[in-house]
């Protein structure tokens, strides 16, 4: 059965996309000859002879791959070098001292017959960075594909699992985009992505918009992560949120001009400052507070200009454009500890709200007041995002 997978040329593109970002001095002159990562393909007689030697029959997008290239160069930021046809075999007779870490691995095979997870599976990589690839026969989907896992211990996480080797390198493929950040088709295709995807997030198309944002992210697109955050907090995802918040307060990934940015200063600088003073503890920091530990001297400057504004006991802040405040304002001295009456004024102030820069798509300031927030359960969140708001 075919993978559906057209290797050639997205390797090919692969290959130039990595030689881009590449020291040429680092890069084996074979592959800046042929401008190419891979190999001469392996042969049907090659493969065949490899299922012989180890007793079974490839899943198919592997298969596909060796008979593009017998084997690749560079995959990802962590593999140095995937084994052929002639070096493919068995985790547990070519490095079986990573069976340390079975008692960590999720095993949803049926079989016991084959061994555990690390005795049955076929080992991908050759050279890597105190790491391993690798297929689990015992793990079969309807179109053959085996689960591929890769394994880093310097990650400190178990295994992670891959629905078939073509995941695998896909997802390898956006690791690699993730830390080098390559020019070319794959950036700018996944920019207009982007972009669509937060017309859609005002259009009110939440789920199709939040898919399309995490998947940008995998690549490397901070503006999908600045823009997915927004949507998260108001998901109820908080823990999620604030991840993607604290990638966004360390560089490099931190955008150009974020910490002066009206989004940033107005928007996700007062929800930061209460979710600090709500969870900061000695042994759980906030995001906030982690973003304060070691030199971070442009981080410490942000604190102490917004302290002023945020730590005292009636926050100076506002909650959008002028119309869509003062109808805040005037709804929360109205109705606060009125849950159900704060939260229906909220709605229909919404048609009022605007976003404060091209990235802003969800009113975030609402959650940096104890108050109003406590009207915004997750179901209440899901309605506001998916109701079309922002039109000028």
């Amino acid at each position: 059965m075919m993978s559906g997978m057209r290797w050639t040329p997205w390797l090919r593109r692969w290959s130039e996309e990595w030689i881009s970002t590449a020291q040429p001095d680092t890069l084996d002159p074979a592959v800046l000859r042929d401008r190419w990562l891979g190999f001469a393909p392996a042969t049907e007689e090659e493969v065949a002879a490899a299922e012989a030697r180890l007793g079974v029959r490839l899943p198919p997008s592997y298969r596909e791959f060796l008979l593009t290239t017998n084997g690749w160069r560079n995959a990802g930021a962590f593999v140095r070098r995937m084994r052929d046809t002639h070096t493919l075999g068995r985790l547990r007779d070519l490095e079986p001292h990573w069976q340390v870490w079975e008692d960590l691995a999720a095993d949803d095979s049926d079989s016991d017959s084959d061994g555990s997870l690390f005795t049955r599976s076929l080992l991908l990589s050759l050279e890597a960075d105190a790491g391993i690839l690798f297929l689990d026969p015992a793990d079969v989907d309807q179109a053959g594909e085996w689960a591929a896992y890769s394994l880093f211990s310097w990650r400190a996480a178990p295994p992670v699992r891959f629905g078939s080797f073509r995941e695998l390198m896909e997802a390898l493929y956006a690791e690699f985009h993730r830390i080098h950040r390559p020019a070319g088709p794959t950036r700018d295709f996944w920019d207009a992505q982007v972009e669509q995807a937060r017309l859609d997030a005002l259009a009110g198309s939440v789920d199709d918009a939040a898919e399309v944002l995490e998947r940008a992210a995998d690549f490397g697109r901070d503006r999908a992560t600045v823009l997915h955050a927004q949507i998260l907090l108001f998901l109820g995802r908080e823990h999620e949120a604030n991840q993607l918040i604290g990638q966004l307060l360390h560089l490099p990934s931190q955008p150009d001009d974020f910490l002066t940015d009206p989004l940033f200063t107005e928007e996700f600088v007062p929800y930061l400052f209460h979710d600090h003073a709500r969870t900061n503890q000695p042994h759980r920091l906030s995001t906030l507070g982690t973003a304060m530990i070691g030199e971070r001297p442009e981080i410490m400057r942000m604190v102490a200009e917004h302290r002023p504004r945020f730590q005292t006991p009636v926050p100076h802040m506002t909650y959008g454009n002028p119309e869509f405040d003062e109808q805040i304002r005037r709804a929360r001295a109205a109705h606060a500890g009125e849950t159900d009456t704060l939260w229906a004024a909220i709605r229909l102030a919404m048609p009022l709200w605007r976003p404060r820069t091209a990235d802003h798509i969800a009113p975030v300031a609402l959650l940096a007041d104890p108050v109003l927030k406590a009207t915004i359960t997750p179901e209440r969140g899901r309605e506001l995002l998916s109701t079309p708001r922002g039109a000028a």
